[in-house]
């Protein structure tokens, strides 16, 4: 039994060899020398850099800029965020004995599968003010009068790329919640059927407190996501008109590429990962909290 354990214990050891090796060389390695660089002046070409201590970070926290941009990743964030809700209940709705409901799975998935590029230059395309559909769509329906500059209007044009980032990632997060809904107890949901606890009641009590783990990765995935909006608005706006549909990657992307300042954008990323932490551990607490609540709440009944 002892030499079985042993046995066991160099299995996993040597199984952990290559994932282990492969993660200090490309995110532990690389995380460091990016904390390194951003205390640098490095241009990305000079072999050499001078140590300017945190003249970076002062410069980023000074950058109009770089605000605005963070406040456009709040729309996707918000917007995102909001849409949780409805995608929890399309999940729900899916996983009940719903006709069809292997096609509307595939239906919902399907934009989340396709290459991000390509949905930025069709929906390009469906904003285009020149001949673009959704404004055709909008004179067939008779509502030409809200036809918008879509795509350079600084006022919606944050909420229009959040639209296209919701259309792509929703099924995406539906589909999570239909798997997550499918490991919730049946026996739970049959006693409360047969105690005549209807839909709402079912979603609300058994339902939600059993997915709060998926809950949880899904709003860390938003967070995620949202901080990292590059594709959409590089393809479809460029982050313009001038820094109206900015993002925070794509304006430290600018200016590592455009204006090489590797340290500088160096400081927007590490910057960009503590936010990214310490915002899922601050919600990390919050759903830990709901859950042992929930429990709590189960014992005492």
């Amino acid at each position: 039994m002892n030499s079985l354990a042993v046995k066991r214990r160099r299995f996993i050891l040597t199984a952990l060899i290559i994932p282990v090796t492969l993660l200090i060389c490309f995110v532990v390695f690389p995380a460091f020398d990016l904390i390194r660089m951003s205390f640098t002046d490095w241009d990305g070409l000079s072999s050499s850099s001078n140590f300017v201590k945190l003249e970076n970070y002062i410069s980023m926290f000074k950058n109009k800029d770089l605000w605005q941009s963070l406040g456009n990743n709040a729309v996707y964030f918000f917007v995102h965020l909001l849409m949780i809700p409805v995608e929890l209940a399309f999940a729900v709705l899916l996983n009940s004995k719903l006709r069809a409901a292997k096609f509307y799975k595939t239906m919902v998935f399907l934009p989340y599968i396709i290459n991000g590029v390509a949905i930025s230059y069709a929906f390009s395309y469906f904003f285009s003010p020149v001949n673009g559909a959704f404004d055709n769509l909008l004179e067939a329906v008779r509502l030409g009068m809200l036809k918008q500059s879509w795509l350079s209007d600084p006022k919606i044009v944050n909420f229009v790329l959040a639209f296209v980032s919701l259309w792509r990632f929703s099924g995406y997060h539906i589909v999570l919640f239909t798997a997550a809904l499918q490991s919730v107890n049946r026996d739970m949901i049959e006693a409360a059927t047969l105690d005549g606890a209807n839909a709402w009641q079912m979603f609300r009590y058994i339902q939600t407190p059993s997915i709060m783990l998926m809950v949880d990765f899904i709003l860390f995935d938003n967070i995620r996501g949202a901080m990292q909006v590059f594709d959409i608005p590089f393809v479809m706006t460029a982050g313009g008109p001038g820094y109206a549909s900015s993002t925070f990657t794509l304006y430290t992307i600018k200016t590592a590429f455009t204006f090489s300042n590797f340290g500088l954008a160096s400081a927007m990323a590490v910057a960009i990962m503590a936010i990214i932490i310490l915002i899922y551990l601050v919600q990390n607490k919050l759903i830990h909290g709901i859950i042992l609540k929930e429990d709590k709440h189960d014992e005492n009944a």
